[in-house]
């Protein structure tokens, strides 16, 4: 048993915002690439996954009338290691929003795909690993999605995030505002959340022309 606070080092009564950069400084310094484990990435990520979860459901944080207490949840699994699960991922390539003229801020643009006529390399979804960035996820599932140096020094593998959230402990090139829209790096981008939704092969996008490197040996173009 372990409290989600403790894990993410506040106090019980921090709020949404303190939580959040709390387990984005956390993240980042449990992650494997950065000098911690599997095991404590994953204790992390489910530790505030729990506190998000009650705030989403309208659960009031423990006080000492309640029955339950918020510092007993069980983060664990039976013998006594963080749980790994893998994330699942709902992906879209670029090339189809190009095709249909749909746009990255359309709400609605994962249930116009799931009506289209989409090939599965275009349009569908993987499990990605907690030990896999999320172009290892997609490529040990047979998707050949585009990358160029896998050290976070170009945007070729760049994503879009639509739905979840996505570590990036090493970012050399990706600035902070397009960062702040939802860009990120596949090539060591690790999924912290239980589902996510990108929109891969963005590298075609003139804001990211600047950032990419020319295809080479091992470029998917």
């Amino acid at each position: 048993m372990v409290s989600p606070f403790d894990v993410l080092k506040v106090d019980e009564d921090a709020d949404e915002a303190t939580i959040e950069r709390a387990y984005r400084e956390r993240i980042k310094q449990a992650h494997p690439d950065q000098g911690g484990t599997l095991e404590e990435f994953q204790l992390v990520r489910r530790a505030y996954r729990e506190l998000d979860d009650r705030d989403e459901n309208g659960d009031e944080r423990a006080t000492d009338d309640d029955d339950t207490d918020v510092a007993d949840i069980d983060l664990t699994d039976e013998d006594g290691d963080a749980e790994v699960e893998p994330v699942r991922v709902e992906f879209l390539d670029y090339e189809v929003l190009d095709d249909y003229g749909w746009s990255l801020d359309d709400g609605d643009l994962f249930r116009k795909a799931s009506h289209a006529d989409l090939d599965e390399s275009e349009h569908g979804r993987l499990l990605v690993q907690p030990d896999e960035s999320l172009l290892e996820g997609a490529e040990n599932r047979g998707f050949g999605w585009p990358f160029s140096c896998r050290g976070g020094a170009c945007a070729n593998c760049a994503v879009y995030l639509v739905e979840g959230e996505i570590s990036q402990p090493a970012n050399h090139i990706m600035p902070d505002d397009l960062a702040d829209r939802g860009f990120r790096l596949s090539c060591n981008g690790y999924p912290v959340s239980d589902e996510l939704r990108v929109v891969f092969n963005v590298k075609h996008l003139d804001e990211l022309d600047d950032l990419i490197l020319p295809p080479g040996p091992f470029t998917r173009r």
